[in-house]
């Protein structure tokens, strides 16, 4: 609907997948487009984090501060618990999306950006919530795979446990024909790259004197990526994560929560990701609104 939106009213929509603007980032995309590492074919992603247990919750009185209804948006009301804001409740299936969503999307779109892919043929997804047994919805442990055919995509979620993979919390390795490239998806902005036995070959990465993040001014890609969005509406530059590819990651990954909950592959028309010969997985395709709050164009 957003994209249908953006469409109708010719606007510029940028999706705030600010990897998208940091010049490292785009400089290894470009290196793989142009045959970096042969024929790039597999992109595997991950994100690690060590989330504390949010606990059994009560229902209790909304704080002042918060207008609960307006926040609940187009969800069916619920009762305000005292364990769902201001974080939590990316972990409840009612308002949330789980990790897949959170963190996932960023990696997932660089790995489709990489790949030069859209819509996969099929999705699957394992996992569980297996740190803790408390309210949380979703899996904590995601492990979700993309099958394009002749290339795959793979992600790795970790919401509580911080294992690092190339001493990162979170990254994505693009892998081909003659090497791979990792993409450092936090701790600043660079990438390695690698030959087929696995051997480091070269390290291209920001001054490590320069801070990559400032606490007033955030980290460098959001601000490049505010950039361009202002560039585009003031001089008509082309946005860096326009919502149209936006919507490609996003619908990937509501796909991986629906083959998690229904523990099976989905079938997908690679044109515009719709769920093949599956009523049920089907049904999952939309949501319930409270009356009154169903949004249209």
């Amino acid at each position: 609907m957003l994209v249908q939106a953006q469409q109708k009213y010719q606007k510029h929509v940028q999706q705030g997948t600010q990897q998208r603007s940091c010049l490292r980032t785009m400089e290894a995309i470009d290196k793989i487009h142009n045959g970096l590492i042969g024929r790039a074919y597999f992109a595997k992603g991950w994100y690690g984090n060590t989330r504390k247990s949010i606990g059994i919750g009560k229902e209790a009185p909304v704080p002042a501060e918060l207008d609960w209804d307006l926040w609940q948006g187009p969800a069916p009301r619920r009762p305000y618990m005292d364990n769902i804001h201001p974080y939590n409740w990316h972990w409840f299936k009612h308002w949330g999306t789980g990790e897949t969503l959170n963190n996932g999307t960023h990696s997932i779109d660089l790995c489709r950006w990489a790949l030069e892919v859209d819509y996969p043929k099929s999705v699957t997804a394992s996992g569980g919530r297996y740190q803790f047994k408390d309210d949380w919805q979703f899996y904590d442990t995601l492990v979700t795979s993309f099958d394009y055919g002749d290339k795959m995509i793979s992600w790795e979620g970790k919401s509580c446990n911080g294992m690092k993979y190339y001493d990162h919390t979170s990254g994505l390795t693009v892998m081909g024909t003659e090497g791979s490239v990792f993409i450092y998806g936090d701790g600043g902005s660079g990438y390695d790259v690698y030959d087929l036995k696995g051997t480091r070959t070269g390290v291209f990465k920001d001054d490590d004197t320069t801070p990559f993040y400032d606490k007033f001014d955030g980290d460098a890609p959001t601000v490049a990526h505010f950039a361009n969005f202002i560039a585009a509406i003031r001089k008509g530059e082309k946005l860096h994560a326009p919502i149209s590819q936006g919507n490609i990651v996003v619908t990937m990954l509501q796909l991986s929560n629906i083959a998690w909950e229904l523990n099976r592959e989905l079938q997908l028309d690679p044109g515009d990701g719709t769920i093949q010969n599956d009523a049920q997985a089907m049904k999952m395709w939309s949501r319930e609104y409270e009356k009154g709050w169903a949004p249209h164009l």
